[in-house]
């Protein structure tokens, strides 16, 4: 069975981009080199990127090129995407895919990018791990890491620890309640 992983950056006050969507902030943190990066690491055991619509566009409207090709990509959607910039499928029963992704046998999923579908996921008890890296900036506002919903959820920390970027490196798998049996 596959895991299903969130992977995501933070800004230490807790947002994953500022008021504009915009990534700058982030993006000063890129150190090119020819060391192998710990998202390397993380993408090459990926079989699976899953992504909302708003990720896609702002993947999509990114000058790079597409950079998921090593993967199945399916992105969360309700609306059709036109002439997409890369291979990808699409769905938009979350219950649906969930139960699709659990059953694949062939590597792990990759919740992508913002933090209402990796809620979605969590609010269904679809995410198994995270890994947050915490950015060392302050950026005053923007979309948070996750949304207000409500949900309570408990943690396990299975690694802390300062990435050679100067980031910190947090490692959670969640904390599965055992489900009642009805079948007595």
């Amino acid at each position: 069975m596959a895991a299903i992983l969130g992977y995501i950056a933070a800004s230490l006050d807790g947002f994953i981009a500022a008021e504009d969507d915009g990534l700058d902030w982030l993006f000063r943190h890129d150190q090119p080199g020819p060391e192998e990066k710990d998202y390397d690491r993380f993408l090459r055991r990926i079989r699976t990127v899953v992504m909302g619509r708003s990720t896609y566009d702002f993947l999509a409207n990114d000058p790079s090129p597409w950079a998921y090709g090593a993967q199945r990509v399916i992105v969360v959607t309700s609306r059709p995407i036109e002439d997409p910039k890369g291979p990808l499928e699409t769905r938009s029963d979350i219950d649906a895919l969930i139960a699709e992704l659990r059953a694949l046998q062939d590597g792990d999923v990759w919740m992508l990018g913002g933090g209402r579908l990796q809620m979605a996921f969590m609010e269904r008890g679809a995410l198994d791990e995270i890994q947050v890296f915490v950015i060392p900036e302050i950026i005053g506002g923007g979309r948070p890491l996750f949304p207000p919903t409500g949900l309570e959820a408990g943690l396990t920390l299975l690694a802390a620890e300062k990435t050679p970027e100067g980031f910190a490196r947090l490692h959670y798998a969640f904390n599965r309640v055992p489900q009642a049996d009805t079948t007595a």
